[in-house]
């Protein structure tokens, strides 16, 4: 299978043959495994992979050797990417290429996006779940009625059940929620935020009205309800919708789209900062989230953020101070004119938006994965998974 392993490490991964596991396991991790379903160099990499990516570069900046074992093509990041097979045949072939290309580790991260790979089934040391969102709505969304019943079950068999005996970690609260309506308890769950990089200086904002929405267009992404919605909007802004990002949605949105709505596709970090310091705000008719990454992307910009009232953007947005988050459709639309004709208002709920960023930056949330990974290897060795003594789920580092 392909891989990407940087020379230096190459000595560094254990091999098959080279005997089992030792008996104790350090209380500070030094071997890390993520098991995820992309990698960032994926075409189809959104904020999951992001945030698993910065998370690999953090840990790898402190000393941690750190291995991803994804789906799909391995692209060259400075830790080691290991590829466990096509983009739906790395579901079945995780375990074995675990066995065969990593061997040991000192903690196991499973990313559960939907699919569980349900690895404490199969591997034996300390190993923690990372959740971005529960997908219990977005199954019907997705797939037809009898697979999403039976997709959904699992998930939250695995959610509840495999991981009965490990820590969770949660992306927002609004994650963290839905863990607890599965069953999760309180003890068990870690809350880890995104985060963002430190902008750039800041560019000019459009003196033209300008709005963007940014992101990976699928279906849950509605940008289909938002080009229904700009239809209303348009007649009493004017000005232009700018659609940033590509996916499988993108032929059909095309087709929907009316006049003022350009799709500019996949850009680079510098016209994606130019835009959302240009953008009068940055729109997100999501229907749901983990976080939103790109909320907080926007808000470092000093660009307030129009979305729904639903999971993660009820994390990401304080609502009438950072941005809006409308109950549905016609107060979008309604918020939206508003928000664009009242230029105070604006300028105020930018300004709110980029003081709250600063709370957000990587670096702490590498550091608060870290206290957890230290935590889940220490709990393993004394045959807990965190105790009664364990920090609250909203504690942060």
């Amino acid at each position: 299978m392909p891989q990407h392993v940087p020379p230096p490490l190459l000595d560094a991964v254990a091999r098959p043959g080279q005997g089992p596991a030792p008996a104790t396991v350090p209380a500070t991790p030094r071997r890390i495994v993520f098991l995820a379903h992309r990698d960032l160099g994926n075409p189809a990499a959104g904020g999951s992979e992001l945030l698993v990516d910065q998370l690999a570069l953090g840990l790898t900046e402190q000393g941690h050797d750190v291995t991803l074992l994804c789906g799909g093509p391995a692209a060259r990041r400075p830790y080691r990417v290991v590829s466990a097979g096509s983009a739906l045949g790395h579901y079945v072939g995780a375990r074995s290429a675990f066995a065969r290309r990593i061997g040991t580790c000192d903690l196991l991260v499973e990313v559960c996006n939907g699919m569980p790979y349900l690895a404490p089934l199969w591997h034996r040391g300390p190993t923690v779940c990372l959740v971005n969102h529960v997908h219990t709505d977005l199954w019907d969304m997705r797939f037809p009625t009898p697979v999403a019943r039976a997709g959904r079950k699992l998930e939250h068999w695995a959610l509840s059940r495999a991981y009965r005996d490990h820590l969770m970690i949660a992306v927002s609260p609004s994650t963290a929620g839905a863990l607890r309506e599965l069953g999760v308890p309180d003890r068990r769950i870690r809350v880890v935020h995104n985060g963002v990089q430190e902008p750039s200086p800041q560019s000019e904002r459009s003196d033209t009205p300008l709005f963007v929405a940014l992101g990976r267009l699928v279906d849950y992404k509605r940008i289909d309800l938002l080009l229904q919605l700009w239809e209303r909007v348009r007649p009493v802004t004017g000005g232009r919708l700018v659609i940033v990002g590509d996916g499988p949605e993108r032929a059909r949105l095309e087709q929907l789209a009316g006049p003022g709505v350009e799709f500019a596709g996949h850009v680079t970090e510098a016209e994606k900062h130019r835009l959302l310091c240009a953008a009068w705000m940055l729109l997100h008719p999501a229907a749901v989230e983990g976080w939103g990454l790109v909320v907080t992307e926007a808000a470092a910009r000093s660009t307030p953020t129009l979305g729904f009232d639903v999971p993660g953007l009820r994390d990401s947005v304080e609502d009438g101070v950072t941005g809006i988050l409308a109950p549905g459709a016609s107060s979008f639309a309604a918020s939206w004119c508003a928000l664009a004709l009242d230029d105070e208002r604006r300028e105020a709920m930018g300004k709110a938006a980029r003081e709250r960023s600063a709370d957000y930056r990587w670096t702490a949330s590498v550091r608060r994965f870290a206290a957890v990974a230290a935590e889940a290897t220490a709990g393993a060795s004394a045959g807990t998974a965190g105790g009664p003594s364990a920090p609250a789920i909203g504690a942060s580092a």
